[in-house]
């Protein structure tokens, strides 16, 4: 069986700063994919920190049924720059045809919080 390979495009939706504090939202249909990805992230320098919340029931609509699952949901703390990057790395590595990767701003936050974010998200580079 031939895998295809999913593209994930990052649309900007609003002001863009590269290093503005960024909160994703990825859904996994396992423990074992959920802990593989987290160590992905943040081992990579993507992501500051990785909260997997289990216990997630889903109802959505996919290729024409009803569907209800129960996943885990992925809470990652990043900034704006590396979005993109970790797209890529949804394509590789994670098991959905259609990952979400929602995006949302973290308008205010603990400065220490957010200083220490910013400075363990910068990518394998740093």
């Amino acid at each position: 069986m031939e895998i295809q390979k999913k593209t994930i495009h990052v649309v900007d939706t609003g002001v863009f700063s590269p290093q503005t504090p960024k909160l994703l939202l990825i859904t996994v249909a396992s423990e074992t994919e959920a802990r593989d990805l987290a160590l992905l992230l943040v081992n990579s320098g993507l992501a500051a920190c990785v909260n997997i919340i289990p216990g997630i029931q889903s109802i959505y609509q996919w290729q024409g049924a009803l569907c209800e699952d129960k996943e885990l949901l992925l809470v990652v703390k990043t900034e704006a720059v590396q979005i993109q990057p970790i797209a890529d790395l949804l394509s590789e590595h994670h098991s959905y045809t259609c990952p979400e990767l929602i995006s949302l701003p973290i308008a205010e936050g603990s400065q220490a919080y957010l200083d220490w974010l910013l400075s363990h998200s910068q990518g394998p580079a740093h």
